[in-house]
Protein backbone atom coordinates (compact mmCIF):
# COMPACT_ATOMS: atom_id res chain seq x y z
CA UNK A 1 0.00 0.00 0.00
CA UNK A 2 1.09 3.57 -0.65
CA UNK A 3 -0.10 6.34 1.65
CA UNK A 4 0.43 10.09 1.70
CA UNK A 5 0.49 10.77 5.44
CA UNK A 6 4.07 12.04 5.37
CA UNK A 7 3.26 15.04 3.20
CA UNK A 8 -0.51 15.60 3.25
CA UNK A 9 -1.73 16.84 6.67
CA UNK A 10 -4.01 14.60 8.71
CA UNK A 11 -7.63 15.64 9.19
CA UNK A 12 -7.49 14.57 12.84
CA UNK A 13 -6.31 18.12 13.60
CA UNK A 14 -9.57 20.14 13.97
CA UNK A 15 -7.97 23.46 13.00
CA UNK A 16 -7.27 23.37 9.24
CA UNK A 17 -4.52 25.98 9.44
CA UNK A 18 -2.65 24.05 12.15
CA UNK A 19 -3.23 20.82 10.23
CA UNK A 20 -1.73 22.37 7.11
CA UNK A 21 1.26 23.70 9.05
CA UNK A 22 1.78 20.34 10.72
CA UNK A 23 1.97 18.70 7.31
CA UNK A 24 4.54 21.13 5.92
CA UNK A 25 8.04 19.78 5.34
CA UNK A 26 11.26 21.72 4.78
CA UNK A 27 11.90 19.59 1.71
CA UNK A 28 9.37 18.03 -0.62
CA UNK A 29 9.38 14.22 -0.83
CA UNK A 30 10.94 12.64 -3.88
CA UNK A 31 8.67 11.02 -6.41
CA UNK A 32 8.80 7.28 -5.74
CA UNK A 33 6.59 5.95 -8.55
CA UNK A 34 6.54 6.00 -12.33
CA UNK A 35 2.88 5.61 -13.19
CA UNK A 36 -0.37 6.77 -11.57
CA UNK A 37 -3.36 4.70 -12.58
CA UNK A 38 -6.90 3.65 -11.64
CA UNK A 39 -8.29 0.33 -10.47
CA UNK A 40 -12.04 -0.30 -10.17
CA UNK A 41 -12.93 -2.43 -7.18
CA UNK A 42 -16.00 -2.84 -4.97
CA UNK A 43 -17.87 -0.10 -6.80
CA UNK A 44 -15.11 2.47 -6.27
CA UNK A 45 -12.23 3.74 -8.36
CA UNK A 46 -8.91 3.49 -6.53
CA UNK A 47 -5.81 5.53 -7.26
CA UNK A 48 -2.82 3.26 -7.86
CA UNK A 49 0.86 4.17 -7.96
CA UNK A 50 2.85 1.59 -9.92
CA UNK A 51 -0.03 -0.80 -9.35
CA UNK A 52 -0.15 -0.35 -5.58
CA UNK A 53 -3.30 1.12 -4.00
CA UNK A 54 -2.71 4.62 -2.65
CA UNK A 55 -3.95 5.68 0.77
CA UNK A 56 -5.02 8.91 2.46
CA UNK A 57 -3.10 10.49 5.36
CA UNK A 58 -5.36 8.53 7.74
CA UNK A 59 -4.51 5.30 5.89
CA UNK A 60 -7.85 4.85 4.20
CA UNK A 61 -8.10 3.79 0.56
CA UNK A 62 -7.74 6.76 -1.78
CA UNK A 63 -10.86 5.79 -3.68
CA UNK A 64 -13.74 7.76 -5.20
CA UNK A 65 -17.17 6.89 -6.62
CA UNK A 66 -16.57 8.44 -10.05
CA UNK A 67 -14.16 7.28 -12.76
CA UNK A 68 -13.84 10.85 -14.00
CA UNK A 69 -12.80 12.04 -10.55
CA UNK A 70 -10.32 9.17 -10.24
CA UNK A 71 -8.86 10.23 -13.58
CA UNK A 72 -8.45 13.78 -12.25
CA UNK A 73 -6.63 12.35 -9.22
CA UNK A 74 -4.35 10.22 -11.36
CA UNK A 75 -3.62 13.18 -13.62
CA UNK A 76 -2.40 15.24 -10.64
CA UNK A 77 -0.13 12.45 -9.44
CA UNK A 78 1.19 11.72 -12.92
CA UNK A 79 1.95 15.41 -13.50
CA UNK A 80 4.33 15.58 -10.52
CA UNK A 81 7.99 16.04 -11.38
CA UNK A 82 10.95 14.77 -9.41
CA UNK A 83 9.27 15.86 -6.16
CA UNK A 84 5.69 15.58 -4.88
CA UNK A 85 4.23 19.03 -4.23
CA UNK A 86 0.82 18.96 -2.47
CA UNK A 87 0.25 22.63 -3.31
CA UNK A 88 -0.15 21.61 -6.96
CA UNK A 89 -2.63 18.83 -6.12
CA UNK A 90 -5.89 20.53 -5.07
CA UNK A 91 -8.14 17.67 -6.17
CA UNK A 92 -6.13 15.20 -4.07
CA UNK A 93 -6.28 17.51 -1.04
CA UNK A 94 -10.06 17.84 -1.34
CA UNK A 95 -10.54 14.09 -1.77
CA UNK A 96 -8.31 13.37 1.23
CA UNK A 97 -10.38 15.83 3.27
CA UNK A 98 -13.63 14.24 2.11
CA UNK A 99 -12.54 10.72 3.05
CA UNK A 100 -10.69 11.43 6.29
CA UNK A 101 -12.46 14.52 7.58
CA UNK A 102 -15.92 15.04 6.09
CA UNK A 103 -17.32 11.50 5.76
CA UNK A 104 -17.22 10.78 9.53
CA UNK A 105 -18.46 14.28 10.46
CA UNK A 106 -20.95 15.33 7.82
CA UNK A 107 -23.39 16.86 10.29
CA UNK A 108 -20.63 19.12 11.64
CA UNK A 109 -19.70 20.24 8.14
CA UNK A 110 -23.34 21.01 7.31
CA UNK A 111 -23.60 23.06 10.52
CA UNK A 112 -20.47 25.01 9.61
CA UNK A 113 -21.83 25.79 6.16
CA UNK A 114 -25.16 26.92 7.58
CA UNK A 115 -23.32 29.41 9.80
CA UNK A 116 -22.25 31.23 6.63
CA UNK A 117 -25.91 31.67 5.70
CA UNK A 118 -26.33 33.74 8.86
CA UNK A 119 -23.65 36.26 7.88
CA UNK A 120 -23.03 35.81 4.17
CA UNK A 121 -20.80 38.16 2.21
CA UNK A 122 -23.61 39.21 -0.10
CA UNK A 123 -25.74 40.77 2.67
CA UNK A 124 -23.31 43.58 3.50
CA UNK A 125 -23.23 46.51 1.10
CA UNK A 126 -21.14 49.64 0.82
CA UNK A 127 -23.00 52.95 0.93
CA UNK A 128 -20.16 54.58 -0.95
CA UNK A 129 -18.29 54.99 -3.19
CA UNK A 130 -21.06 54.70 -5.70
CA UNK A 131 -19.05 52.62 -8.17
CA UNK A 132 -18.36 49.95 -5.54
CA UNK A 133 -22.01 49.94 -4.46
CA UNK A 134 -23.08 49.42 -8.08
CA UNK A 135 -20.58 46.59 -8.53
CA UNK A 136 -21.85 44.84 -5.41
CA UNK A 137 -25.43 45.22 -6.55
CA UNK A 138 -24.66 43.82 -10.00
CA UNK A 139 -22.73 40.83 -8.64
CA UNK A 140 -24.73 39.93 -5.52
CA UNK A 141 -28.37 40.72 -6.24
CA UNK A 142 -28.67 37.87 -8.79
CA UNK A 143 -27.41 35.49 -6.07
CA UNK A 144 -30.07 36.70 -3.63
CA UNK A 145 -32.73 36.50 -6.33
CA UNK A 146 -31.71 32.91 -7.03
CA UNK A 147 -31.90 32.02 -3.31
CA UNK A 148 -35.44 33.43 -3.18
CA UNK A 149 -36.47 31.79 -6.44
CA UNK A 150 -34.93 28.36 -5.83
CA UNK A 151 -35.33 28.01 -2.06
CA UNK A 152 -37.86 30.61 -0.95
CA UNK A 153 -35.12 32.23 1.15
CA UNK A 154 -35.44 36.00 1.63
CA UNK A 155 -32.49 37.64 3.31
CA UNK A 156 -32.02 41.09 4.85
CA UNK A 157 -29.34 43.51 3.68
CA UNK A 158 -27.21 45.87 5.71
CA UNK A 159 -24.77 48.68 5.09
CA UNK A 160 -21.25 48.42 6.42
CA UNK A 161 -20.02 45.62 8.68
CA UNK A 162 -22.57 45.65 11.53
CA UNK A 163 -24.18 42.24 11.88
CA UNK A 164 -27.67 41.89 10.42
CA UNK A 165 -29.82 39.11 11.89
CA UNK A 166 -31.33 36.94 9.18
CA UNK A 167 -34.83 35.38 9.18
CA UNK A 168 -34.75 31.92 10.71
CA UNK A 169 -36.89 30.51 7.92
CA UNK A 170 -34.42 31.73 5.28
CA UNK A 171 -31.45 30.15 7.04
CA UNK A 172 -33.48 26.96 7.52
CA UNK A 173 -34.18 26.85 3.78
CA UNK A 174 -30.46 26.97 3.04
CA UNK A 175 -29.86 24.26 5.63
CA UNK A 176 -32.33 22.01 3.83
CA UNK A 177 -30.57 22.65 0.53
CA UNK A 178 -27.21 21.72 2.03
CA UNK A 179 -28.56 18.65 3.81
CA UNK A 180 -29.72 17.27 0.47
CA UNK A 181 -26.04 16.90 -0.51
CA UNK A 182 -25.27 13.46 0.89
CA UNK A 183 -21.98 12.81 -0.92
CA UNK A 184 -19.02 13.60 1.38
CA UNK A 185 -17.00 14.51 -1.70
CA UNK A 186 -19.57 17.02 -2.92
CA UNK A 187 -20.00 18.37 0.61
CA UNK A 188 -16.23 18.79 1.03
CA UNK A 189 -16.08 20.59 -2.31
CA UNK A 190 -18.93 22.91 -1.33
CA UNK A 191 -17.16 23.69 1.93
CA UNK A 192 -13.94 24.59 0.10
CA UNK A 193 -15.81 26.87 -2.32
CA UNK A 194 -17.65 28.52 0.56
CA UNK A 195 -14.58 29.21 2.66
CA UNK A 196 -12.63 30.51 -0.33
CA UNK A 197 -15.45 32.81 -1.46
CA UNK A 198 -16.78 33.80 1.96
CA UNK A 199 -20.27 33.01 0.72
CA UNK A 200 -22.30 29.83 0.90
CA UNK A 201 -24.91 31.49 -1.33
CA UNK A 202 -22.38 32.17 -4.09
CA UNK A 203 -21.12 28.58 -3.77
CA UNK A 204 -24.64 27.15 -3.93
CA UNK A 205 -25.61 29.38 -6.86
CA UNK A 206 -22.51 28.14 -8.66
CA UNK A 207 -23.19 24.43 -8.11
CA UNK A 208 -26.79 25.06 -9.20
CA UNK A 209 -25.30 26.44 -12.44
CA UNK A 210 -26.76 29.89 -11.87
CA UNK A 211 -23.20 31.30 -11.94
CA UNK A 212 -20.28 29.84 -13.85
CA UNK A 213 -16.88 29.60 -12.16
CA UNK A 214 -15.69 32.93 -13.55
CA UNK A 215 -18.82 34.73 -12.36
CA UNK A 216 -18.75 33.08 -8.94
CA UNK A 217 -15.10 33.92 -8.33
CA UNK A 218 -15.56 37.51 -9.51
CA UNK A 219 -18.64 37.93 -7.30
CA UNK A 220 -16.63 36.80 -4.29
CA UNK A 221 -13.96 39.43 -4.95
CA UNK A 222 -15.93 42.54 -5.88
CA UNK A 223 -14.42 44.58 -3.05
CA UNK A 224 -10.87 43.38 -3.69
CA UNK A 225 -11.10 44.08 -7.42
CA UNK A 226 -12.47 47.54 -6.74
CA UNK A 227 -9.56 48.32 -4.40
CA UNK A 228 -7.10 47.19 -7.07
CA UNK A 229 -8.78 49.45 -9.62
CA UNK A 230 -8.22 52.39 -7.28
CA UNK A 231 -4.80 51.66 -5.76
CA UNK A 232 -3.27 49.37 -8.33
CA UNK A 233 -2.46 45.67 -8.28
CA UNK A 234 -0.31 44.07 -5.60
CA UNK A 235 1.74 41.16 -6.94
CA UNK A 236 1.67 39.08 -3.75
CA UNK A 237 -2.07 39.59 -3.31
CA UNK A 238 -2.68 38.59 -6.92
CA UNK A 239 -0.57 35.45 -6.49
CA UNK A 240 -2.50 34.46 -3.37
CA UNK A 241 -5.77 35.00 -5.19
CA UNK A 242 -4.53 32.98 -8.16
CA UNK A 243 -3.69 30.01 -5.92
CA UNK A 244 -7.02 30.26 -4.14
CA UNK A 245 -8.84 30.43 -7.46
CA UNK A 246 -7.13 27.21 -8.57
CA UNK A 247 -8.43 25.56 -5.39
CA UNK A 248 -11.92 26.96 -6.02
CA UNK A 249 -11.96 25.56 -9.55
CA UNK A 250 -10.69 22.20 -8.31
CA UNK A 251 -13.51 22.12 -5.76
CA UNK A 252 -15.98 23.00 -8.50
CA UNK A 253 -14.69 20.04 -10.52
CA UNK A 254 -14.91 17.65 -7.56
CA UNK A 255 -18.48 18.76 -6.88
CA UNK A 256 -19.52 18.37 -10.51
CA UNK A 257 -18.07 14.85 -10.66
CA UNK A 258 -19.61 13.59 -7.42
CA UNK A 259 -22.86 15.51 -6.83
CA UNK A 260 -26.06 13.42 -6.80
CA UNK A 261 -27.04 14.39 -10.34
CA UNK A 262 -23.76 12.90 -11.54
Amino acid sequence: MTDSRDWFPSNEEPNPMRAAQAGMKPALPKRFYKHAGIEERDGLFHLTLDGRTAKTPNRQALAVPSRALAEALAEEWQAQGGEIDPSTMPVTRIVNSAIDGVAPRQAEVVHDLVRYAGSDLVYYRAGEPERLARSQEAAWSPVLHWAKEAHGARFSLGEGVMHVAQPEEAVAAIRRAIERIDSPFALAALHVMTTLSGSVLIALAHVAQRLDADQAWAAAHVDELYQESVWGEDYEAMERRRRREADFRAASLVYRLTAPEN
